[in-house]
């Protein structure tokens, strides 16, 4: 879930999710405000865009969820620096799967998702 001030390479994102595995889902969660270049490039980048008209945290969240309950993941990454999340990696490492936090720059770091999560990396 990420926002256009915070300008980040999504070849970047993926190179960084994908550090720990092959990635099994690799979805962008934009709100419907989100331009349709943000939509163009994130699936240009090999992500599959969700759209929402209510909360983009809420919906990402509960895909997660269902995700770490259903999907034979190992390692589940997410990027944000929203700490709502935290529950999320908290479930996941409960799970046995292991936890990647990714901060889109210094700015958009939590400690909280940090502290949550197995790894922590922050995109340049």
């Amino acid at each position: 879930m990420l926002r256009d001030e915070f300008d980040v390479d999504l070849d970047e994102l993926r190179e960084k999710a994908g550090e720990n595995g092959t990635l099994a889902i690799t979805r962008l969660y934009l709100d419907e405000n989100a331009s349709s270049g943000l939509i163009q490039a994130g699936e240009a980048h090999g992500f599959d865009v969700q759209v929402t008209s209510g909360d983009v945290d809420v919906k990402l969240a509960v895909d997660a969820t269902d995700a770490i309950h259903d999907a034979d993941l190992d390692f589940l990454a997410i990027a944000s620096r929203d700490t709502d999340f935290k529950p999320v990696l908290e479930l996941a490492n409960r799970s046995g799967i292991g936890t990647l936090a990714i901060a889109p720059g210094e700015h958009g770091r939590s400690d909280a998702l940090v502290r949550a999560a197995d790894e922590a990396v922050v995109l340049e």
